[in-house]
């Protein structure tokens, strides 16, 4: 019996030592030299300093200077920053998910017709010419890509707000845009966590 526990008290010290140390440092380290970035969540840096990762969105707002029937400061768009897609859970990573309203729901297109014409009026259209991604929270919530159509939409705007040229704000956003995946899986996207950061880089 002592020898049988003997095996067994080796056979078990040597996958601890192989699969609970080896495998994950072997793992770790792989991943350090190879994917350095997606490794360490794909942090964001501006002058030096982590400001947010290009995985998860966030909004760019500013006060409004109003208070709602709580008290609390009503927050807007900030018109100097490219915006995100609404976010049923406010860009909270620890309550990432939908509104989990169908699209006949009552709430949900008063939603949407409210965020039309909150964009449209913001960049200045006609609440036809506001698309899709504009008024649409995607499933998780914390989506930091938007269409470039979205992106194309509010150029002019950030270009007035930042005194720059619409050539250099489209830049960078042309420098922001992942295309397909494979060349043919999905479509564009800009990702406006990295495109924000691009801006206050100048």
């Amino acid at each position: 019996m002592m020898r049988q526990f003997g095996v067994a008290l080796r056979v078990l010290l040597f996958f601890t030592v192989v699969l609970g140390i080896g495998y994950p440092l072997v793992m770790t380290g792989a991943a350090q030299v190879l994917f350095h970035g997606n490794a360490n969540g794909s942090i964001i840096e501006v002058n030096g300093k982590p400001v947010a990762s290009d995985l998860i969105g966030q909004a760019y707002t500013m006060d409004s200077g109003k208070k709602d029937a709580d008290g609390k400061v009503i927050m807007v768009a900030d018109p100097k920053w490219f915006q995100t897609r609404p976010s049923a859970s406010a860009y909270d990573a620890k309550a990432s998910g939908g509104s989990n309203l169908g699209p006949n729901n009552a709430d949900l297109v008063a939603a949407i017709d409210q965020r039309r014409k909150a964009v449209a009026a913001l960049e200045g259209v006609d609440p036809s010419q506001v698309p899709p991604d504009a008024v649409t929270a995607s499933g998780s919530g914390l989506d930091p890509d938007i269409s470039p159509a979205y992106a194309a939409l509010q150029m002019n705007r950030v270009a007035r707000e930042r005194g720059l040229s619409v050539a250099q704000v489209q830049q960078l956003v042309q420098e922001n845009t992942d295309g397909r995946d494979l060349g043919f899986l999905g479509e564009p996207v800009v990702n406006v966590v990295k495109l924000n950061a691009a801006l206050a880089r100048l």
